[in-house]
């Protein structure tokens, strides 16, 4: 196959249940596009069929690439899959597709132009939640507040799971990435920032998954402590662009 224009990373640890649902729902969609498009998915620390059942499906899909990494984290699956995606654009991906997959044309040539960095957002206009907890809600916006008012002042919602990146740009950016846990994409951003790249949100129709496995307070406790983390790194130099790129 020639060079994809796009590449859909999915992180994947255990998601046995969700996984085969997706899978044929982001081939039914690749199939019906005019361009050429693979899949990533980075299995990583699961401990059912996760694996398993993405090769299964890797058989019978050659454009879907299945990577396995040892370490924790949905920060490091993405990095990985990332950086060893071939697509012109990368778009990252949640298993649990809460934003349906056909919306990913709305992130790439020609409904966007001059692309750097797109992000899902369910706050900007045009954008609608169902079925959101308003606890989850509220939670959100104040996380949301925080990174505002601490590293990222025009970004309206950084924690959508739904990010596309340029290739160039994404090279650049996930070979700067210091953080592996839930936390990574805004620190992604904030890389961004800093370095001068073009950041768009993108108005998204968002479906609350019940079966999320975000922890509400223990991964809320956890960002507040990443925000100060990557504001101090920013205050130190880590993420200038003189700084030399650190190994994978």
């Amino acid at each position: 196959m020639s060079k994809p224009l796009l590449s859909i990373i999915i992180p994947a640890h255990n998601e046995e249940s969700r996984l085969p649902r997706t899978l044929e729902q982001v081939f039914a969609f690749v199939e019906r596009q005019g361009y050429a498009a693979e899949v990533v998915v980075v299995e990583n620390g699961s401990t059912d069929r996760t694996l398993e059942i993405a090769r299964d499906h890797a058989g019978r899909h050659p454009s879907l690439h299945v990577m396995h990494a040892e370490g924790r984290g949905k920060g490091l699956a993405v990095r990985l899959g990332m950086l060893a995606a071939a697509g012109e654009f990368r778009f990252m991906c949640d298993a649990d597709l809460s934003m349906p997959i056909e919306e990913v044309n709305r992130f790439l040539p020609p409904a966007l132009e001059d692309l750097d960095v797109a992000i899902g957002s369910r706050e900007v206009e045009g954008a609608r939640r169902y079925d959101e907890p308003l606890h989850r809600h509220l939670g959100g916006r104040f996380i949301n507040l925080l990174i505002r008012l601490l590293i990222l002042p025009s970004l309206q919602d950084t924690q959508c799971g739904f990010k596309c990146f340029r290739s160039a740009v994404a090279q650049d950016l996930f070979n700067h990435q210091t953080l592996d846990g839930w936390s990574f994409d805004i620190e992604l951003l904030y890389i961004a920032y800093k370095r001068g790249y073009k950041v768009i949100e993108v108005p998204v129709d968002w479906y609350y998954r019940s079966e999320s496995k975000v922890s509400a307070v223990r991964d809320a406790l956890r960002m507040i402590n990443d925000i100060f983390r990557i504001r101090l790194n920013g205050r130190r130099g880590l993420y200038d662009a003189s700084r030399s790129q650190p190994s994978v």
